[in-house]
């Protein structure tokens, strides 16, 4: 790599979503040129020959705990852990202690991540008053504030409530949101170990039947439908929940559903382990499942991939089965599994990869300024990756404070080797390089909307 004046790179022979090598010109926070033999004076030049450049990743569904629970990840740790996966920007789960359930702490969450510096952090608001199901929270206020609030979602704990999920849906159509389910009806699932089905009846564990997520599903299409608003459904796992989508868009359902790498790859198999590390909600499904939701992703019936990324504290995760915590991580493996399970098997191209893991994410949570076209004029939100590159997983040596990814010891296929966030290498040759510093937040750029301080 040569070193030039800071702010300009240009980037040599990338296959731009995986076509014809091209050169990139980055400038000034955005993509200056696009063409073959491109140069500029005392820029930073990178050799991108074998690479592929991407829109940067946009994550629907993160955990990132701050604040509360800095214990099992902060902001900090988890968007270094984002822009090292080749995100530049995450959505914020709102299960943190306090709950993400009123102006003053999705303000909060939006100001830690700006302080950090590695991606975007957006907000998720939650639905109802501490994730307890019985009050609506404070959507228009969330919506109103500095953070912009557009995804809601009680993520963790399902609306059971028809008719509160009614008025979150009717609700949120006044500024274009959307509610984000967590499909789980809660009395098919009470005391719920894992799925249900052969394994768990050879294993004695309590099933989580695959019609707790389905007939929730099934509910809030209609509801969407009824009241004409914008649905998202978290973790689709199921092959009938993938049907139960694919009918409600056919009837012109505004429904949106996202997939998780783990539930593309793994099964319930696994849990004849009884490895803690496999525990995770919705639970791994089976084989004819995982085929059913790699097929839905690549013909468009499910929309995203999202990490639902869940660290834990090791003590959450190294216990009894029964006792451990539900989650895993996912934000510096998910590009490898999707290109394991989706590129790798001729299921979809790097096209399709942009597709369903930038733009369309960036469309849901209406981030104007992600999942952008690699074209003139656009905001240099970009990511450098090695398809060619193999690598094991070692959650020791990742960013994240959890070490409960279940894909620790896979040898896995693709790296991200730079990550451009507004125009500002955070990650070079696969390691953290350095934040990005905003502008200090005033009236005119607190809504992420206007330009913003660089390196």
């Amino acid at each position: 790599m040569e070193t030039g004046s800071t702010g300009t790179y240009l980037i040599r022979g990338a296959a731009i979503l995986g076509g014809a090598a091209e050169d990139l010109l980055i400038r000034d926070g955005l993509i200056a040129a696009r063409g073959a033999g491109l140069d500029a004076a005392g820029a930073t030049v990178i050799d991108a020959a074998g690479l592929v450049a991407l829109p940067g990743m946009v994550d629907i569904h993160t955990h990132l705990r701050e604040p509360g629970r800095e214990d099992a990840e902060t902001v900090e740790t988890g968007t270094r852990a984002a822009a090292l996966g080749g995100y530049t920007a995450v959505h914020a789960m709102a299960n943190s202690t306090p709950v993400a359930d009123t102006a003053g702490v999705v303000e909060q969450v939006l100001s830690l991540g700006r302080a950090a510096g590695w991606v975007d952090v957006r907000p998720v608001g939650a639905v109802t008053v501490g994730l307890a199901g019985e009050q609506l929270a404070e959507l228009g206020a969330m919506a109103d504030s500095r953070a912009r609030v557009r995804v809601f979602s009680d993520d963790g704990v399902c609306v059971s409530d028809p008719v509160l999920m009614r008025r979150a849906l009717e609700y949120v159509k006044a500024f274009d949101g959307v509610v984000a389910q967590h499909a789980q009806e809660p009395r098919l699932t009470a005391g719920a170990q894992m799925n249900e089905g052969v394994v768990s009846a050879v294993l004695g564990l309590t099933g989580w039947p695959a019609v707790a997520e389905e007939s929730i599903i099934a509910r809030d299409v209609l509801l969407a439908q009824h009241v004409g608003s914008r649905l998202h459904v978290c973790h689709v796992s199921t092959a009938g929940s993938v049907e139960i989508v694919r009918w409600a868009k056919s009837r012109g359902v505004n429904v949106t559903a996202e997939v998780t790498p783990h539930h593309l790859l793994l099964t319930d198999e696994l849990v004849r382990s009884y490895d803690p590390v496999y525990k995770v909600n919705p639970p791994l499904r089976t084989e004819t499942d995982v085929q059913a939701l790699r097929a839905a992703l690549a013909d468009g019936t499910i929309d995203v991939v999202g990490t639902d990324h869940a660290p834990h504290p090791s003590e959450h995760k190294e216990c009894e089965w029964a006792q451990a915590a539900m989650g895993m991580t996912g934000l510096e493996t998910a590009l490898s599994v999707v290109q394991h399970t989706m590129i790798d098997t001729g299921l979809m191209d790097w096209a399709g990869f942009a597709r369903v893991t930038s733009t369309t994410p960036a469309e849901i949570g209406r981030l104007a300024d992600q999942g952008r076209p690699l074209e003139p004029g656009e905001p240099a939100n970009v990511i450098l990756v090695n398809p060619a590159a193999r690598w094991t997983v070692d959650p020791s040596k990742m960013a994240t404070m959890g070490r409960n990814s279940p894909f620790a010891g896979r040898e896995l296929p693709g790296k991200v080797v730079a990550t451009f966030f507004k125009g500002h290498p955070t990650v070079l040759d696969g390691q953290l390089n350095s934040p990005y510093r905003w502008l200090p937040e005033t009236a005119d750029n607190a809504t992420g909307t206007a330009a913003a301080g660089r390196p």
